[in-house]
């Protein structure tokens, strides 16, 4: 088959790699029909997460038809359509049993290497680096879903790939976003990148009840579909972010505020600077400027949420300000089995059409492409759907 596989950085290549095989009696064997680039996946094409290795199949946004199934598996028959969430999760454990699905302790073979990094491992992911598996990812003609009998959903008639696909990831991530800010009636949320996870964010975070959403981006595109989505706008080019924030919010400050940017933030002034150069010397792994931002910019008593990736170790943290303002923190990979059902029945009830965001629509064969100009942001790339060539 043909798969995207990573070969360093800034190295993406379709190659033709052996057919997955079912491994595990829980296993089954999808046939991807759609499958798409995430904002994190460009941290693995910039080479900032360890563990990968050459050869490795990327991607953990996909949904497909199920083509074989292993004989454990009873929720799922073959030519089913399904979604799959990117973090896999054994159902049975106790942090499944608590609906802590990227927390599963029985899903990476390799908790011993996130250990050393973190203290604990979280859940195994798609296409996201040994440290989190050694998992062969979706941006491919076919991948292998280990406990296949917990992950997927199907997908009902009617639905498009393009309606259900981010149940993949990018609308559980932005939904638990705003769900971790805890919205009250009347409050106003900051939100700080307007890419995929961003914008998915912004329109949860008025679904959950916020009176008032304020995006923070530099991408003129990517502003006004901010914009389109009901959001007020700040170009942080144009203003500096926090002053804006406080005049808009009457010198309080918001009362929830996210990073849906993560470790590759970009920015102006001495403190970007800093970040780029000690990233770029292996001295600090994230580029943290948004984080910081955000808890200097959130009104005292207010809530910060992390979706944002980060993969090791930031510095220069204003913990006087988070803790002389008595802020509230949230963070985690998203718990997408969670959010499934739940989501699937907004998208059917027309209260969400998450299509708005795809900009491009290409063959799996163009991904080198593809992954340059959504990281360089050209052509207006937003979001870019792939299509294998196995359909």
């Amino acid at each position: 088959m043909r798969a995207v596989c990573w070969h360093g950085a800034e190295d993406v290549r379709v190659d033709t790699v052996p057919d997955p095989k079912i491994l595990n009696p829980r296993d089954a064997i999808l046939k991807v029909t759609s499958t798409a680039i995430c904002g994190s996946d460009l941290h693995l094409y910039d080479g900032y997460i360890p563990t990968m290795k050459s050869g490795d199949i990327m991607g953990h946004e996909f949904m497909g038809e199920v083509v074989e199934i292993g004989p454990e598996v009873r929720t799922l028959q073959k030519g089913d359509r399904v979604v799959v969430p990117f973090n896999i999760s054994c159902g049975n454990c106790f942090f499944c049993q608590r609906d802590l699905w990227s927390l599963c302790d029985n899903s990476n073979p390799n908790a011993w290497m996130a250990e050393k990094l973190y203290g604990h491992s979280p859940a195994g992911l798609f296409g996201y680096s040994h440290l989190l598996g050694g998992y062969a990812g979706g941006q491919a003609e076919y991948v292998r879903v280990p406990f296949a009998d917990v992950g997927p959903i199907k997908v009902p008639d009617g639905l498009s790939d393009e309606q259900v696909l981010f149940l993949s990831d990018i609308f559980p991530t932005g939904y638990m976003a705003a769900e971790n800010c805890d919205i009250q009636p009347g409050e106003i949320v900051a939100v700080w990148g307007c890419g995929p996870v961003g914008q998915f964010a912004i329109r949860s975070a008025f679904m959950l009840g916020a009176e008032r959403v304020i995006a923070i981006d530099r991408v003129p595109e990517r502003l006004s579909l901010a914009q389109a989505g009901g959001a007020e706008t700040i170009n942080y080019e144009e203003f500096d972010a926090g002053v804006a924030l406080k005049e808009m919010t009457g010198g309080r400050g918001p009362d929830c505020c996210i990073d849906a940017v993560g470790m590759e933030a970009h920015g102006t002034g001495p403190m970007a600077l800093y970040d780029t150069v000690k990233q770029a010397v292996q001295l600090e792994t994230g580029r943290a400027m948004v984080l910081r931002q955000a808890i200097v910019a959130c009104r005292k008593g207010g809530k910060v949420s992390v979706p944002g990736v980060y993969g090791g170790f930031i510095d220069k943290m204003p913990m006087g300000s988070f803790v002389n303002k008595g802020l509230t923190m949230r963070s985690g990979q998203t718990h997408v089995h969670r959010y499934l059902q739940p989501l699937l029945e907004r998208i059917q009830q027309g209260q969400i059409d998450p299509s708005f965001l795809i900009t491009h629509r290409l063959p799996l064969e163009e991904a080198p492409r593809a992954y340059k100009i959504f990281r360089d942001k050209e052509e207006n790339c937003i979001k870019v759907v792939l299509k294998p060539l196995a359909i």
